[in-house]
C-alpha cells in the first residue's frame, strides 16, 4: 500500500471532515488497483468501539468488498498473544485492596486524613496508579522529585503514594489493565523491530493523549507498511507557531499540542503531513479563522498581523448560529426547537455537550413532540430502577427502619414484582394512611400487626412478608464485605420477588447490568475486608454509579445526543455545541491531592490541562461542521456565567476585524440565535392569569363554628381564614409520612414530664430535688421519644432548666396546693349558641381559697402586650374558672394566671388587673358575635405578628398572588 520511505508515515484530516468516511474513502482509493483479498490483509486499529461500528456501517453501504481487520487500541487479545501474561485484575478488586491498605495507614496514623475520606482516597490512589502505569512513571521517579519547599505536605502525600509500590507493574499482585496493555504493546513493538509485519497496519482516530497509545502510534508510523491517520489536524497553523507548543506545562491546553508532541518524537514537521484523503473541509474559511483564534497565548498578537488577511469571514460563519440564552431552560428549549425542525426536514442533527443536565432538559422538551433522541450516554445505573432499589435495600442495614424508608421500598416498581402487584399496592396505601395517622416514626413488627388487626380484607401473609423482609435488618457491627453482599442479594430478591424468585429485579438491560456488577462485587468481595453497614452502602453506590444503561425503545434515527468523545467519530449535517460555559465545556480541572502541576510535569505524568486540550480539540473539530450552533446560558443557578474561553477568543477576534466583516458576521450569528430564542419564548408564553384577591369568605351563620378552644382564639384574631378552613371546610393538613421531633411533640413530652413530677411530689414518691426530676424526665423521654438525638437534646435542655424549675416549684408550694392537672373546661354563650372549651395544664388553690392557673411553655411565653391583644389563653381560662367552668373545681376568684416558660427560664403573669376576667369575657362575647354576623368575613392573614409567618392554609388562600397590604374582598357563600 505504501512506498518505502525513511521518515515516519503520518497522515491527517482537517477539522470538520467526516473522519470515518474519509478514512474508508482513502483506504478504498489506495486499494482500488489491488486484488480483492488485499483489503482483508489490512489491519485497522481505532480508538473506540463506536468508531469501529461506524467504519463497518460505511463499508456496508458499498460497493461490496472484503473488510479489513478492525481492532481497538485497548483490545489486547487481538494485538498480541498473551499466553505468558495473566489477565488484568478488575478495577474493583484493586480499589478494594487499596481501601484496606489506606484504612490500615489511617489506623496507624490518624492525623494523616479523616476516616470519612477513606474511599475517596482509595479511588484517587487507584487513578494515580493507573496513570503511572499508563505513562510508564515508576514510584522511584516520584520519590526523586524536588519538594524542598513542600516538605510537610509531601511527607503526608508520600505516605499514601508509597501504598502503590506493591501494585506497580507487579505480576504477583496482579497487573492492572494499563500495566498489562503497556507490557503487551511493548512486547509487540519489540517483535516488530525484528519481524515487521508485511501487511498494512493503520492506526486512525487517536490523538495520542495517553503514553501507551503514543508508544504504539510511534511504532506503527515507523513500520514499512504502517501509517497513523490523525483526526482534526490544523493544516492552517503556520510552521513558526508549532515551536510555541514545545513546553507541556504552558501549551497542553492547545488543541494541537498532542500532534506536535507526536511529530517531535518522530522527527516529522507539520509540513510533512499530507491529507489521508482529498475530502475537503466543509468550510475552509471557518477553519482558518478558528486556527487563528485558538493560537497559543504567546502568539495571539498574530490576530493583528494575520487577521486582516481573513477576507471571507462572512462566508465562513454564514452557517453558524450563536445562542446566548438568559437561562439553561431557555437554552434547552431553543435547542429542542431546532432539533424538532431538523427531524421534520429529515436533517441529521446532533447535540454535543458534556452537560448531562442540559441533555435531560432537551430530551424533556423534545418529548412534547413525541421525539425521542438517540442518547449515547444512556442512564447511570444508580438512577435506574434496579440501581435505586439495591441502594434502598442496602440502607436497611444501616439504621433502625424509618417510615419513609419502608414506604419508599414498598412503592418501588420492582417491589413485589413477582406477582399480585395490584393487591400489594392496595395494602401499601392502607398501611401508609394508617402510619400517617398514628405517626409511627420507626414502624416495627408490633405496629404492623396492630395495623393488620384493623383491616377488613388483608392480603394473605402480606404483613408477615413485610415483617420478615423489612424489620430487624439494621446491624451496627462491622462484617466481612462478602457477608454484606450475600445479605443484600438475599434481601433484595425476597423484597422484589415476594416468594416468586427475584421478580423483575434482574430483568431488562438495567437488571442484567445490575446482575453483572453484583456478580463482580461478589467475586472480588474477599479483597474488601471488614466494613460497617454505612461503608458498604457507600461502596455499593460508588460501584453502581460506574454502570450505564442504554435502554431506549425506537429512538429517532436522525436526532442524536453525543458526548464529546462520540462526536469525534460521527458525522451529522447539524451540530449543536451546548453548554459552552467555563466549568462545563471545558470542565474544570479536578484537584489533585498528591502532586501539583510542576511535580506532575517533572515526573512525566499527565497535566490537569490535558483534559482542557482534548476538549479544545473536540471543539475545533465540531465547530468546523457544515452547520453549527453554539449555545450557552448567560445565567445559571441565580449567578452570572462565564462563556467558554474558545467562544471568548472567537468573539473577541471577530469584533476586532470589522473591515473584514468579522463584527458583521458575529452580529448575524447572534441575530439568527435571537430569532430562535424569541420563538422559544413564545412557546413558553402563558396566558395572563388574573391574580387571586385576598379572600374573606362569609359563610352562612348556621355553618360557622359553634365551638372553639381557648388556644384557637389567637388564630381567630390573627388569621381568621385558618378557622374558616378548619371548622367550616373541615380541612386539615395531611399527616406527614415522617413524624419529626417538632415543637408540638416537644411540648407534649415536656408537659408529661412536669405532670408526672408534680404528681409524684403530691403522692410522696418523689422529692423536690434535681435527681428525682431528672429520673422522671429520663424515663418519660425514653418511653415517649423514639428519636435518640432529639431525646438527648431535650433531656439536656431540661437538665439546664431543672434548678430554675425546682426553685420555682418550691415557691409555688409554700402557699398553694394542687387542685388538678390537665383539667378540662367549657363555658357557653347562650345567646350565640357558642361554647368555649379549654384544658388547663395545672390549677392550684391558695390558702385564701383563690385559684392560681399555670400553663407550661417550652418556648418563650407571650408578653403582657401580646396577651392583651392576641394571646388570650390564660385570660379566658381565668374568666372560665371564676364561673366554675373547670370540671370538678368550684368557681372562685383567680389570684394569678402564669405562663411557666421552661425554654426561656422565666415566668410571665397574665395581666389580670388591667384585663379583669369579666372584661375579657365581655370582649370575647363581642368578638364571637362579630363573627356570627353574616356581613363579617374570615379574612386571610388578618393580623399576623410578622409578614414571614406562615400558616397551614396559606396555599389554599393563594397567598403570594396577593400580599398583606391588599384589602380583602368579601365573598358570600351559600
Amino acid at each position: 500500500m505504501f512506498e518505502p520511505g525513511e521518515t515516519a508515515r503520518l497522515f491527517a484530516q482537517a477539522p470538520g471532515v467526516d473522519f470515518p468516511q474519509a478514512l474508508v474513502d482513502g483506504l478504498r482509493a489506495r486499494m482500488k488497483d489491488a486484488p480483492p483479498e488485499a483489503m482483508a490483509r489490512v489491519h485497522l486499529i481505532v480508538n473506540t468501539r463506536r468508531m469501529a461500528r461506524r467504519i463497518r456501517e460505511i463499508f456496508d453501504t458499498g460497493p461490496p468488498c472484503l473488510l479489513p481487520r478492525i481492532s481497538l487500541v485497548t483490545d489486547l487479545g487481538e494485538l498480541a498473544a498473551r499466553d505468558t501474561i495473566a489477565p488484568a485484575v478488575s478495577p474493583l478488586r484493586r480499589r478494594l485492596e487499596l481501601t484496606q491498605l489506606v484504612a490500615r495507614l489511617l489506623d496507624s496514623q490518624p492525623g494523616l486524613a479523616a476516616r470519612a475520606s477513606l474511599y475517596d482516597l482509595a479511588d484517587s490512589l487507584a487513578e494515580l496508579l493507573d496513570e503511572m502505569e499508563g505513562e510508564g512513571v515508576s514510584p522511584d521517579a516520584i520519590d526523586k522529585l524536588d519538594v524542598s519547599d513542600l516538605s510537610g505536605h509531601w511527607e503526608r502525600a508520600k505516605a499514601f503514594i508509597n501504598i502503590t509500590r506493591g501494585f506497580y507493574d507487579n505480576e504477583e499482585a496482579g497487573l492492572d489493565a494499563q500495566a498489562l496493555q503497556r507490557r503487551v504493546i511493548a512486547a509487540m513493538i519489540a517483535r516488530w523491530q525484528d519481524e515487521p509485519p508485511a501487511h498494512p497496519v493503520i492506526l486512525a482516530g487517536s490523538t495520542g493523549s495517553r503514553g501507551t497509545t503514543l508508544l504504539l502510534m510511534k511504532a506503527i508510523a515507523a513500520l514499512p507498511q504502517g501509517a497513523v491517520v490523525l483526526p482534526g489536524f490544523d493544516f492552517d497553523l503556520p510552521t513558526p507557531v508549532w515551536s510555541h507548543l514545545d513546553r507541556a506545562i504552558a501549551a497542553e491546553d492547545h488543541p494541537q499540542y498532542r500532534f506536535h508532541r507526536l511529530m517531535t518524537d518522530l522527527g516529522v514537521s507539520a509540513a510533512d503531513l499530507r491529507p489521508w484523503h482529498d475530502t475537503p473541509a466543509p468550510s475552509p474559511a471557518r477553519n482558518r479563522a478558528l486556527s487563528l483564534a485558538l493560537r497559543p497565548a504567546p502568539v495571539t498578537h498574530a490576530w493583528l498581523s494575520e487577521g486582516p488577511a481573513l477576507r471571507d469571514l462572512a462566508q465562513g460563519f454564514e452557517d453558524v448560529t450563536l445562542i446566548e440564552a438568559p437561562s439553561p431552560r431557555a437554552e434547552a428549549l431553543a435547542i429542542a426547537l431546532r432539533l424538532r425542525q431538523a427531524a421534520q426536514d429529515g436533517t441529521r442533527a446532533a447535540l454535543i455537550t458534556p452537560d448531562r443536565m442540559l441533555t435531560r432538559q432537551v430530551t424533556a422538551a423534545l418529548n412534547r413532540w413525541g421525539i425521542l433522541p438517540d442518547d449515547s450516554a444512556g442512564t447511570p445505573l444508580q438512577l435506574s430502577p434496579p440501581g435505586r432499589f439495591l441502594r434502598h435495600v442496602a440502607q436497611l442495614f444501616q439504621r433502625r427502619l424509618k417510615t419513609d424508608q419502608l414506604l419508599t421500598l414498598l412503592k418501588h416498581p420492582l417491589t413485589h414484582s413477582g406477582g399480585a402487584r395490584g393487591p400489594h399496592l392496595r395494602m401499601t396505601r392502607e398501611l401508609e394512611l394508617w402510619l400517617r395517622k398514628e405517626g409511627h416514626p420507626f414502624p416495627d413488627a408490633q405496629a404492623i400487626r396492630t395495623w393488620l388487626s384493623k383491616q377488613d380484607a388483608p392480603l394473605p401473609r402480606w404483613a408477615d412478608w413485610v415483617i420478615d423482609c423489612f424489620m430487624g435488618n439494621d446491624s451496627p457491627a462491622a462484617r466481612p464485605l462478602a457477608d454484606w453482599v450475600s445479605d443484600l442479594e438475599t434481601r433484595a430478591q425476597a423484597i422484589a420477588g415476594a416468594g416468586e424468585g427475584a421478580g423483575g429485579l434482574w430483568d431488562k438491560k438495567a437488571g442484567r447490568e445490575a446482575r453483572r456488577l453484583m456478580d463482580e462485587l461478589a467475586r472480588d468481595a474477599g479483597y474488601g475486608g471488614i466494613m460497617a453497614a454505612a461503608d458498604f452502602s457507600d461502596l455499593l453506590g460508588a460501584i453502581l454509579s460506574r454502570g450505564e444503561v442504554r435502554d431506549r425503545d425506537a429512538p429517532h434515527p436522525d436526532i442524536m445526543i453525543w458526548g464529546t468523545l462520540e462526536a469525534r467519530v460521527q458525522g451529522a449535517d447539524l451540530l449543536i455545541l451546548g453548554g459552552l460555559n467555563e466549568g462545563t465545556w471545558p470542565e474544570g480541572s479536578k484537584p489533585d491531592p498528591w502532586l501539583n502541576r510542576q511535580m506532575r510535569a517533572d515526573a512525566g505524568l499527565l497535566l490537569p490541562d490535558r483534559r482542557i486540550g482534548l476538549s479544545a480539540h473536540d471543539f475545533q473539530q465540531a465547530i468546523a461542521a457544515p452547520e453549527v450552533w453554539l449555545t450557552r446560558a448567560i445565567r445559571s443557578d441565580d449567578a452570572q456565567t462565564v462563556s467558554s474561553r474558545w467562544i471568548n477568543r472567537l468573539m473577541n477576534m471577530l469584533e476586532g476585524l470589522p473591515e473584514q466583516g468579522g463584527s458583521a458576521a458575529l452580529k448575524q450569528m447572534r441575530a439568527r440565535g435571537q430569532g430562535w430564542l424569541d420563538w422559544s419564548a413564545q412557546l413558553e408564553a402563558a396566558p395572563q392569569i388574573v391574580p387571586a384577591h385576598r379572600p374573606s369568605p362569609r359563610p352562612h351563620p348556621d355553618l360557622r363554628p359553634k365551638q372553639l378552644s381557648v388556644t384557637e382564639i389567637k388564630r381567630l384574631i390573627r388569621d381568621p381564614y385558618a378557622i374558616y378552613a378548619r371548622h367550616v371546610l373541615r380541612l386539615g393538613p395531611l399527616d406527614p409520612v415522617v413524624r419529626l421531633p417538632d415543637a408540638r411533640i416537644k411540648g407534649i413530652v415536656v408537659h408529661e414530664v412536669l405532670e408526672q413530677f408534680v404528681s409524684a411530689l403530691d403522692n410522696g414518691t418523689a422529692s423536690l430535688d434535681r435527681q428525682s426530676f431528672m429520673n422522671i424526665a429520663t424515663r418519660t423521654l425514653e418511653e415517649g421519644i423514639p428519636w435518640p438525638t432529639a431525646r438527648l437534646l431535650w433531656l439536656g435542655q431540661l437538665e439546664r432548666n431543672a434548678d430554675w424549675f425546682l426553685e420555682g416549684e418550691a415557691a409555688r408550694r409554700t402557699d398553694t396546693h394542687r387542685e388538678g392537672s390537665e383539667v378540662t373546661a367549657g363555658r357557653r354563650i347562650d345567646d350565640l349558641d357558642f361554647k368555649l372549651t379549654a384544658r388547663a395544664d395545672r390549677i392550684d388553690r391558695d390558702s385564701s381559697g383563690r385559684l392560681v392557673i399555670y400553663d407550661y411553655k417550652t418556648g418563650s411565653p407571650p408578653t403582657k402586650a401580646q396577651q392583651v391583644k392576641f394571646d388570650k389563653q390564660l385570660l379566658l381560662e381565668a374568666a372560665m374558672a371564676e364561673e366554675g367552668g373547670f370540671r370538678g373545681i368550684p368557681g372562685a376568684e383567680v389570684a394569678k394566671a402564669i405562663f411557666i416558660g421552661l425554654g426561656a427560664s422565666k415566668e410571665v403573669a397574665a395581666p389580670l388587673e388591667e384585663e379583669p376576667p369579666h372584661k375579657v369575657w365581655e370582649e370575647f362575647c363581642e368578638l364571637i358575635a362579630a363573627y356570627m354576623d353574616p356581613a363579617v368575613g374570615y379574612t386571610a392573614r388578618r393580623m399576623l405578628e410578622k409578614d414571614t409567618d406562615t400558616g397551614d392554609f396559606d396555599q389554599l388562600a393563594r397567598y403570594g398572588e396577593w400580599d398583606d397590604t391588599q384589602t380583602p374582598v368579601p365573598e358570600d357563600l351559600t
